[in-house]
């Protein structure tokens, strides 16, 4: 057969035989390419090789490219001119970010007697009239007369079987409990007690921060009535980085210290451990007191050195602080009723599914390419062991 092949390519023509060397050259370029696809997918597959990566391209982020330093000198002075233009930029913006401070400032007054009403609901101070307690649920479905009747008479012997409880009860609990940020910190029996949080914002001239203030009923585990949570913000570009600035950043906090009653402390556990005596062997058991997980450890939150430097748990704790602190401000304080009736969960939750409905389009499309690839071999992928493949 190789001699007939032999014999055959040397009766063709010397075209004929460029024609065939170009398609050889093809075939063998593809060829080429297909593996080192294949051999792309396993490396972005290797979780290690893509730790490497990424560790690679953090050392470059912000790196120089050499564009810049190659331009002339006279260019590099314009770029010098158009920085200062920008932390100019960043001084307005601080301005514009205070200004913005004062406008919350001024509507936080206009919505206070809302929430102070609110309050005075929740802890059964005011009970509202027919007018205000009216709602028109957005149905799809309109409800017959008939139909409303009978529900109206259900939700009054369902009224007539319970005792009338008093102003909307656990209801700060109850948004905490909704709210997955707070939900694992809780002490409930304390939490019960909760009756307001209001935000207070600082005074005209003042460096800009806010308060929140947590008002609780008379209790068995503290003597306090109102305890507080002070975010000292800042507002201004940093002059050894101006531009970095993206508006205000809370700096550090400060708490305040709780009177708990003998006992009741639930910042702190005892706990007890036996130890043996080397030489003698005897066993004792020691009592410790050591810090517990709880939501009221929000207020003593660790104190930022002059310095600014801080360890990494302290650092962890802070900035899990400051978004329980502005979460609290931004989302829980004005929406409350909504947490409670779980309606704002379902507005985050319907955040996140549309993330993640854009995530599963572009595995979608992912799949469809490598169908359409004539090169995609599925068994290669079933044969990657499960710890390699990408998550």
């Amino acid at each position: 057969m190789a001699d007939i092949d032999n014999k055959d390519q040397a009766e063709m023509d010397p075209a004929d035989m460029e024609d065939v060397e170009d398609v050889e050259e093809e075939e063998t370029g593809e060829d080429v390419n297909s593996k080192a696809r294949q051999l792309t997918v396993q490396m972005m597959q290797n979780p290690q090789i893509l730790a490497a990566l990424q560790e690679r391209l953090d050392g470059l982020n912000g790196s120089p490219s050499g564009y810049i330093e190659s331009l002339p000198k006279v260019v590099k002075r314009r770029i010098n001119a158009l920085k200062n233009l920008q932390v100019k930029c960043a001084q307005i913006e601080a301005k514009f970010y205070e200004e913005v401070h004062e406008l919350e400032r001024k509507y936080a007054a206009l919505y206070q007697p809302l929430f102070d009403k609110r309050s005075d609901i929740l802890k059964a101070a005011y009970e509202p009239t027919d007018e205000e307690c009216e709602w028109k649920e957005n149905d799809d479905e309109e409800l017959t007369d008939e139909m409303k009747e009978k529900a109206k008479l259900e939700e009054e012997k369902k009224d007539e079987e319970k005792e009338d409880p008093k102003g909307i009860p656990d209801f700060w609990l109850t948004v905490f409990r909704n709210v997955d940020l707070l939900s694992d910190m809780l002490q409930e029996p304390i939490l019960k007690h909760l009756q307001d949080i209001k935000v207070k914002f600082s005074d005209p001239g003042q460096p800009m921060s806010f308060s929140l203030e947590f008002h609780f009923e008379p209790n068995d585990f503290f003597s306090n009535t109102i305890l507080t949570k002070t975010y000292k913000m800042r507002s201004e570009p940093d002059e050894s980085d101006p531009f970095s600035f993206d508006g205000p950043e809370i700096m550090s906090c400060t708490g305040c210290t709780i009177e708990w009653t003998k006992g009741k402390n639930v910042t702190l556990k005892t706990i007890k451990k036996k130890q043996k005596h080397k030489g003698r062997g005897m066993v004792r058991t020691v009592t410790k007191t050591v810090p517990n997980d709880s939501f009221f450890n929000f207020f003593a939150p660790p104190e930022v050195p002059e310095s600014g430097e801080l360890d990494e748990d302290s650092e962890a704790v802070l900035a899990a602080d400051f978004e329980i602190g502005h979460f609290i401000r931004e989302r829980i304080v004005p929406r409350a009723v909504l947490y409670f009736t779980g309606e704002a969960i379902e507005d985050d939750d319907d955040d996140y599914d549309e993330e993640g409905e854009e995530a599963d389009d572009e595995e979608g499309e992912e799949e469809a390419d490598e169908e359409n690839d004539p090169d995609y071999d599925p068994k290669k992928d079933a044969a990657q062991p499960a710890e390699c493949k990408q998550q």
